[in-house]
């Protein structure tokens, strides 16, 4: 069945393109996941957990550093395989000796192969704030997201109406997790500010064409309502002088992925983007 002809669960967008093909396929594994790990089983995990709220927040509101969220994934629906040797263990231990704010880990299995399993294993090993990168629209996932033992999750405008991204930034909030709220136009950023978004990520990758342009960053940093709103740049960043002009518009935070994953070395390039960006800002 196509993507058109397909009803999306109540308050889930038809997004159009691939955005719609990668829900289809989510939505195809949530009852599986809910018949091997009930919603029950998973709260409670997540209780015993006992996740410190805004872990993620505080991690990209320090004024005397540059804060990257260094991201992990293999693969991405554009550019295909992205990185053959793909262990995220070694990665996420590489991007904390080296300076990360926090992790960003690409969870989605058919068009990203991620997994939790990934999450779960850099969990294991380092104590930096991690983001579950997916694409969420259940509160089934928001319960997994927190069992899993993430510090935030992403919740994209441009796949949730407006009603159901409230209910899932609520739910995030009381399972103790920070939410990167993802708008790619103007519209979607009145959203956000419109349901008290305290992290808005603005990502110049447009996931129904999958083109890139900074310009999206500077263009919409100038609509967020809150000036204590802290602003993540996503995508297309790949240089200190990147990173420098988008301080400069107000962003605080740095999401970047692919620059990292095609590296012989993600941790070095990390570590050589860092110390740039800072000789740059001296």
């Amino acid at each position: 069945m196509s993507a058109a002809n397909k009803t999306r669960p109540p308050g889930v967008r038809n997004a159009g393109g691939v955005l719609d093909r990668i829900v289809d396929a989510k939505l195809a594994r949530l009852s599986s996941a809910r018949n091997a790990n009930p919603v029950t089983e998973l709260e409670a995990e997540a209780r015993r957990l006992k996740q410190s709220p805004g872990r993620f927040l505080q991690a990209l509101q320090h004024p005397d550093r540059v804060n990257i969220i260094a991201e992990i994934k293999r693969r991405s629906p554009s550019r295909g395989i992205i990185r053959d040797d793909f262990d995220p263990h070694t990665i996420a231990c590489g991007y904390e000796r080296a300076g990360a704010a926090a992790i960003s880990i690409l969870t989605e299995e058919d068009f990203f192969d991620g997994s939790l399993r990934h999450l779960g294993e850099a969990r294991r090993h380092v104590d930096l704030p991690l983001l579950r990168k997916d694409f969420i629209f259940d509160s089934y996932q928001v319960a997994e997201t927190a069992a899993a033992g993430a510090s935030a999750l992403l919740l994209i405008v441009a796949v949730l109406e407006e009603p159901l991204l409230a209910d899932l930034l609520a739910q995030s909030t009381q399972l103790g997790l920070d939410a990167l709220i993802e708008v790619h136009d103007a519209d979607e950023m009145q959203i956000a500010n419109r349901v008290g978004a305290r992290i808005i990520g603005i990502n110049n990758r447009d996931l129904r064409t999958f083109e890139v342009g900074l310009d999206t960053s500077f263009r919409l940093a100038r609509l967020a309502a809150e000036e204590d709103s802290v602003l993540v740049a996503e995508s297309g960043i790949r240089s200190a002088a990147d990173i420098c002009s988008l301080k400069e518009a107000g962003f605080r935070g740095f999401l970047i992925g692919e620059h990292f994953m095609k590296a012989q070395d993600p941790a070095a390039e990390l570590s050589q983007l860092l110390e740039a960006a800072r000789r740059n800002a001296g």
